[in-house]
Parts: C-alpha cells; structure tokens; sequence
C-alpha cells in the first residue's frame, strides 16, 4: 500500500468499522446495577434522600421530603487505550491482525463501566460513603436506629441488588462516550522519528456508589441459609419514618468461585441436605432471582 492520506484515511475507516460492529455486538450488563447518569461538566452533585419518597394520605399541608438529606459529588475521570501499527506493515498490507485487535478495543472499553461495577462491589466493604458507614455496614443510620446490609463472614463475598426501580445501587456518570481517534499523519513525529502510526480509544466517565438500601454485601458463606436472610434483612428495610420501604431483591451476583452454588439455590428442583436430616429436599428459592455470574470478581 502507499503511504499517502487518502490510503491512511481508507485504513481508518477499516478499523474504525471493526471497532464499531465489535461495539455493538458487546452486550455488558452494568445498567442493570447502576443508574447511567449524562454529565455535562467534569463535577456532578447527587444528594439522596434519608428515606424513598412515599406516597402518604394528604391530610393539613403538604409533607415536603427534602433531597438534601445526604449529598457528594462524582469527579469524571479520563480512561484509554492505544495501540501502534508499524509503517512497514501498512506499506506491506499485513494488516489482517490489527482489525480483530481494534475489535477488541471496542469490546473492551465497552465493558469497561462493568469493572468498574464490580470494583464499587468489592471495595463497598470498606468505603465510606454519604451517610458516614461504608456502603456495605451493620451501622446505616436510619432516623434514630441503624441497619445492616451486610452479611458478616469471611467467605467468598457474593451480592444481592433489587434492579427494579429507576435509582439503582451504584452510579455510572457518562461525560463523552468512547470514540476511535488516530494520530496517522506522514509528519506527525512518531511516524517521523519511529515509523510508528497510533490509534486508540478514549471516553470520560466516573463510578459511584448510589442507594445501599437496594444492596446486600455478604462474606458469609453463601448457601440457601444465608441467601434468605439477606433477602429477608433486605425487604424489611424501612425509612427514617418507620415506614416499609418496599425493596425487591431480584438479582444475586456472584465470582466464578461461587457459580456453582448460586446456581443450585436459584435454579435446582432440589437443595442437597444432610442424609441424616432427611437428604434432599424441595428448592424453594428457585427463580427468586437472576443470577449474574462475573469474572471481574474474586
């Protein structure tokens, strides 16, 4: 091939319609555990009510519900990958290896956001957050009392979410969305000095932690015991004002480690018992809740 602009150009477009069909085809799954929030500036403010807004007989004025009871601000930050192709390689048009490595460019940075997912999982244990306890603790403050929504434990931690709602657990801000950009001029000076042309994938987003209401942190080990308590721990949270607040636990995410028997409680016929307890008996939280199997996790 000959080094000129409109063969650079034509390279481009290749490998930009290798990183946009690889783009589409990716399916991540973070949506389904965070609430995807367009940002318009570097700095957002979110701030959480104490409590879900509940719908309450009017009776006198107007009961207002503030939502300044808890704020904090998510920074974007700048994420990216890059890549070098050799200029003896497009003069020689071997380039059949870098579309497959484009393609994954798109693939990968469009599964970026579930990393970080699964990192606000696994730190969640240890980060503070707005209401002064780390996002899974036994020490919530709920009006004059706490609540826990974590499983104590030192075993593989594995998580429960309610997704049904709107709000969701953690917070995707998305400020650009990724785009293949090159750095291919015959002067530029890596081509010049190194016969080297650049191309790769940039985008700004952040990720944070939203309402621990609709989360379940546990390290206890995971079984059909443990797993109903956190349901049950789950949907008997209640607001500042005493009041239900109505969660619906309806996904269970797990490592690898525990695939197995995740799978056993939500999809088996039967739980295997102890023999001498009467052996195997009727599953009773089969499809109590999807099953998100995710291999960032440890």
């Amino acid at each position: 091939m000959i080094i000129n602009q409109q063969n650079l150009t034509n390279l481009y477009m290749a490998l930009s319609t290798a990183f946009n069909s690889a783009w589409e085809e990716t399916q991540p799954w973070y949506e389904k555990v965070a609430m995807v929030v367009p940002a318009n500036t570097r700095t957002v403010d979110y701030k959480f009510l104490a409590s879900f807004p509940l719908v309450q007989e009017w009776i006198g004025d107007r009961q207002i519900q503030s939502l300044a009871a808890y704020g904090f601000q998510l920074i974007t930050k700048d994420y990216e990958a890059t890549i070098e192709i050799e200029r003896n390689d497009i003069e020689d048009d071997q380039l059949g290896i870098y579309n497959p490595i484009v393609a994954e460019l798109g693939r990968t940075i469009k599964q970026h956001p579930d990393a970080l997912m699964a990192k606000l999982m696994e730190e969640g244990f240890a980060t503070t957050i707005y209401d002064g306890s780390t996002f899974f603790a036994a020490d919530h403050p709920v009006g004059d009392t706490t609540v826990s929504n974590l499983g104590s434990g030192s075993s593989t931690a594995w998580y429960l979410f309610d997704t049904t709602r709107k709000v969701k657990p953690f917070i995707f801000q998305l400020r650009r969305q990724a785009e293949l950009v090159r750095q291919d001029r015959p002067d530029d000076d890596q081509v010049f000095m190194r016969k080297k042309f650049r191309y790769g994938i940039d985008y700004r987003a952040a990720a944070g932690y939203g309402l621990w209401q609709l989360a379940y942190g546990s390290k206890a080990t995971l079984n059909a015991t443990n797993y109903a308590a956190a349901r049950a721990a789950m949907m008997a949270f209640k607001g500042s004002d005493g009041k239900p607040l109505g969660v619906q636990p309806n996904l269970l995410v797990v490592p690898p480690a525990l695939e197995a028997t995740a799978r056993e409680i939500l999809h088996a016929d039967f739980i295997l018992g102890d023999a001498t307890a009467g052996g195997s008996k009727s599953n009773i939280w089969k499809g109590s809740a999807d099953l998100l199997v995710v291999p960032y996790l440890n």
